[in-house]
């Protein structure tokens, strides 16, 4: 059989090494990823694992670029909470809560469109964003602000216009998390969490931004360590071919299938990240994310089982080829558009309506304060603290964010206006502001004291509203700090 052949192990162990999108630690690549990729590896995504000193990540990205010719980059690069571009300072851009709220489609497409424009420039050709789930739960402790909301009609509107702007950039999106993250008071990073919601409630809840991000015509889309009873009660959609075929065959999904990273607990706790990413790819995922501190050994422990599954015929060769193939169409199709970007072209995916759009090469995501406060929601105690003459005082209390936010700045603290609370001067008032603040978060306690000592205090919620607080920005980024920052010094006015 000629070297050349599919079947032989040379080009099997290329096509296995087309799968797999592992991370690594540092600004520089490592050697034995340059290794892995001369022999097939076509994505690598990047993390805060990945920030420099000074912060972002144009200077890993130069280097990847220049001993990874043709790699797919890829990064969650979402706004709002979720940054990597501009970790640890925090994003520039509002989330999509605060976009799902000014519930413009047009503004929401501008703000992807800029956002992918500084992909672009640093040669991030996958945007694994935006996130699509229908924040249903409240509680929800990883899906939250990232979600454009409750309703499933506004985040369908939303998702399709995001994965519109990312793509008319020639950056690819990626719907996540599939079949939908938003009714789970669980975080699959650390569990492995269950919906259970009948079969009806799933397609008009669930799976409708999904299709709308279909029929947007979205590159990838992210699947969950989650298990649906309706769909496959024993199955992390991730590893269950009856939830993938809903994709497939329901939705009519042809692009790249993204598990989500097998080095979660809600994928690899019970079973290791090899034989994960073995049911993975059986299950019909395409392009599996390792995660982001990838060793040089979880890579080939990884890549060695993947091996070891065709050749004891428990995966069909046919389906490595396929998953391969798919990614390496999309790592050539996105190399040519950011091709075209740099010589100054739209790429192929933009509309004719983008020639008058703001949203062009290098062009900032950030909205101005009087258009995000839009999204603020104020009680008649915060109307009635902002017309209060006494000097204001901000104390921010520190929340614990998600694995997928990090530590990254937010809210006023982010911008250097803020007190600690013994510093409050008498006769100060004082908006105390926390994230995702339950009844147990220590914001409430904070409020009562000071409301002890006489301050006037409103609590102020930057995260998804649990109820109880006087004013809810739906965001925490610097964009939306900025904003709110405006309100309570009676700046801008929220409607």
């Amino acid at each position: 059989m000629s070297p050349a052949s599919p079947a032989t192990p040379a080009t099997l162990a290329a096509d296995v090494a087309a799968t797999l999108q592992p991370g690594f630690v540092g600004t520089s690549v490592p050697d034995w990823l340059v290794a892995a990729h001369a022999g097939g590896l076509a994505s690598v995504c990047l993390y805060g694992d990945n920030i420099s000193p000074d912060g972002g990540l144009a200077p890993v990205c130069t280097d990847a670029t220049r001993r990874l010719p043709g790699i797919l980059l890829a990064t969650d690069e979402e706004g709002g909470d979720v940054t990597r571009v501009h970790y640890p300072a925090g994003s520039t851009a509002v989330g999509n809560a605060v976009l799902g709220r000014l519930d413009d489609p047009a503004t929401t497409r501008r703000v992807a469109a800029g956002i992918a424009a500084e992909l672009a420039d640093l040669g991030i050709g996958l945007d694994l964003a935006p996130s699509v789930d229908v924040n249903s739960s409240p509680d929800n402790p990883v899906i939250g602000v990232r979600s454009f909301g409750a309703d499933p009609a506004r985040v369908s509107r939303h998702g399709a216009a995001w994965v519109d702007g990312v793509q008319s950039r020639g950056v690819a999106a990626c719907a996540k998390h599939f079949p939908g993250h938003g009714d789970t008071a669980t975080d699959s990073h650390h569990d492995l969490p269950r919906i259970d919601a009948p079969l009806t409630v799933l397609h008009e809840r669930e799976l409708a931004p999904f299709r709308a991000a279909v029929d947007a015509g979205v590159a990838t889309i992210m699947t969950s360590h989650i298990i649906v009873d309706a769909l496959d009660p024993n199955r992390p959609a991730t590893f269950s071919p009856t939830v993938l075929s809903v994709l497939r065959d329901d939705l009519g999904f042809a692009g790249v299938i993204v598990s989500d990273a097998l080095d979660m607990a809600g994928a690899s706790a019970e079973t290791g990240i090899p034989e994960a990413a073995v049911r993975a790819l059986l299950a019909g995922v395409d392009l599996l994310c390792l995660g982001s501190a990838t060793s040089e050994e979880r890579y080939s422990a990884v890549h060695a089982a993947i091996v070891a599954a065709v050749e004891c015929g428990r995966l069909p060769r046919e389906r490595v080829a396929q998953a391969a193939g798919r990614v390496r169409d999309l790592a050539a199709a996105t190399a040519a558009h950011l091709t075209a970007s740099d010589a100054g072209a739209l790429p192929p995916a933009t509309t004719a309506a983008d020639a008058g759009d703001a949203a062009v090469r290098g062009a900032s995501p950030v909205l101005a304060d009087d258009v995000v406060t839009r999204a603020f929601r104020l009680s008649d105690a915060a109307r009635s603290w902002i017309a209060n003459p006494s000097p204001a005082a901000v104390v921010q209390v520190g929340s614990v964010a998600n694995l997928a936010v990090g530590d990254v700045s937010w809210g006023p603290a982010g911008l250097g206006a803020t007190v600690a609370e013994p510093e409050v001067a008498d006769g100060a008032k004082v908006a105390v502001v926390g994230r995702a603040m339950a009844p147990e978060h220590p914001a409430h306690a904070v409020a009562q004291r000071l409301r002890a000592a006489g301050h006037d205090v409103v609590l102020v919620e930057c995260g998804w509203p649990r109820g109880g607080a006087d004013v809810e920005t739906f965001g925490g980024s610097p964009a939306v700090a900025r904003a709110l920052l405006a309100v309570l010094r009676g700046e801008v006015s929220v409607p």
